[in-house]
């Protein structure tokens, strides 16, 4: 199974717009995870209309029709793999222990909110992934997204630069 992965999309600003090497890599995913902060509804119709499933938790400057549909946490399964999903993870001290506390059964926790790119794994195997912004970088170095490939219950992620 692959998974496309974005986060912190902050849509529509502007002329801003998803980079084309990220819509045709949710056009080819399995499945699209957002991180939350989209901004508005109309995000979330634009890459439903993509055509794979959407799962989507709501972020902090997400509008109101979002914040309501959205759950802020969710966690699911993918191809075996237990996953979870929040916006912010809060601080990056202690983060990945934080995150295994709050989803217990997760072999990987997403989330979003600094637009920093960011992918560990702890002792145990458990990963925490933040793929960035494809569309606000802010002090990344790049514009980022990630994909996931699940097989067999395990989860591999990539940071991909756009």
């Amino acid at each position: 199974m692959l998974i496309a992965i974005v986060a912190d999309t902050h849509l529509p600003r502007g002329e801003r717009r998803l980079p084309p090497a990220c819509v045709e890599r949710l056009r080819g995913a399995d499945l699209i995870l957002h991180a939350g902060d989209l901004s508005r509804l109309s995000v979330l119709r634009t890459l439903s209309a993509l055509g794979p499933p959407v799962k989507a938790v709501h972020g902090n400057v997400d509008e109101p029709a979002l914040r309501n549909l959205l759950p802020a946490a969710l966690e699911l399964e993918a191809a075996g793999a237990s996953l979870a999903m929040t916006h912010d993870a809060g601080p990056a001290a202690g983060r990945i222990e934080r995150l295994r506390r709050r989803f217990p059964s997760a072999a990987a926790v997403i989330f979003g909110h600094s637009h920093w790119p960011l992918h560990e794994t702890d002792e145990d195997g458990v990963q925490i992934f933040n793929p960035g912004s494809p569309t606000e970088r802010r002090r990344a170095p790049a514009h980022t997204m990630g994909v996931a490939r699940v097989r067999d219950g395990r989860v591999s992620f990539e940071l991909i630069d756009l």
